[in-house]
């Protein structure tokens, strides 16, 4: 079972890999409206990057705007953020809001409005529905379906969470100590989660995401150790290594939450739905890997290594990842 195990996660860990390097296009917009004086907004618009170029996206509001300020472009790696001003010449609320050339591409758009009295919307527009009216209020199931839905999408856009999952599923020697090592990890990070989203807690994002690239090179070593017949914490107790990182990764979830924001009337219903929609994407990404063994189950042919070989590409990805993200963030 082990070897079909492997196989099943080698597969997968280069399916992820193969995904994070063509996965630019499947971030999303995100478009931040904030109203600054009566009628007047600030506008941010981050758009995705291919290559040298952002893709051909623009905001557009149903009813008329006066600009006040030229728009600011800055590079920002894989994006590319725009700020400016307008004055809302009619009531922004209940005017309808649109991506222009969202049509053409294969990413979402999240935007956020957020008025002076406090109201907060934030909505999600797709390819085929590339526009939305803003309301002068959320109401409480618009709060449940978009945190619900980026909860999922990060997770599974995350490569580096699941990795990590993966690693431990690696480790892990029994179905009952997986359910322990993925209840310990959720409990973990939906703490740090909540916490740094309330700003109760706060580390700077950019050392946080080294550390966290650092967790899973940690975790595919001590897989190797394990299938040379070492022992170690992690291989004894699982459960607490997915705890003690898992702290950690919440970290992360938080600062994917800080994009799209909080609305201020319903922040326990919207933590509540993003962590949720987190754990449907884990549990997920956790029953395909078992689908997926099902099917290799049925194979007679498992090549030798293939666990030492999933950990070194699992481990390199990660030390790249660390190196990568530890220069920007102290460079």
């Amino acid at each position: 079972m082990k070897a079909f195990l492997t196989f099943a996660l080698a597969l997968t860990g280069l399916i992820l890999s193969s995904v994070f390097a063509t996965a630019h296009e499947a971030r999303p917009a995100f478009l931040d409206i904030h109203e600054e004086a009566p009628g007047e907004f600030s506008i941010l618009f981050k758009t995705p990057m291919q290559g040298n170029a952002r893709l051909a996206l623009d905001a557009r509001f149903s009813g008329p705007t006066e600009i006040l300020t030229p728009v600011v472009s800055r590079p920002t790696g894989d994006a590319m953020v725009q700020t400016w001003r307008v004055r809302a010449l009619a009531p922004l609320a209940a005017q309808t809001v649109s991506i222009g050339g969202l049509r053409n591409t294969m990413t979402d758009a999240l935007v956020r409005t957020e008025f002076r009295n406090g109201n907060v919307w934030t909505g999600r527009l797709t390819p085929d529905a590339p526009d939305a009216a803003i309301p002068e209020a959320p109401t409480r199931w618009e709060v449940v379906s978009t945190y619900l839905h980026s909860g999922v999408e990060h997770i599974l856009f995350g490569f580096d969470h699941l990795l990590f999952v993966t690693a431990l599923m690696m480790i892990v020697q029994s179905r009952m100590t997986l359910v322990k090592t993925v209840t310990a990890f959720t409990l973990a990070h939906s703490i740090t989660l909540t916490l740094a989203s309330l700003k109760l807690v706060s580390l700077p994002s950019a050392p946080v995401e080294g550390v966290i690239a650092l967790s899973i090179l940690l975790v595919a070593v001590e897989a190797v150790r394990m299938e040379r017949g070492e022992t170690s914490l992690t291989v004894r107790w699982p459960w607490a290594v997915a705890f003690a990182f898992g702290l950690l990764h919440g970290f992360g979830f938080a600062g994917a939450l800080a994009d799209i924001g909080l609305p201020g009337g319903d922040i326990p219903l919207a933590l509540f739905s993003f962590n949720l929609g987190v754990e449907i994407g884990q549990l997920t990404y956790i029953a395909a890997i078992f689908a997926l063994l099902a099917i290799v189950r049925r194979m007679t042919v498992i090549p030798r290594g293939a666990f030492i070989a999933a950990s070194y590409a699992i481990g390199t990805m990660a030390a790249f990842w660390t190196i990568e993200r530890l220069a920007g963030a102290f460079l």
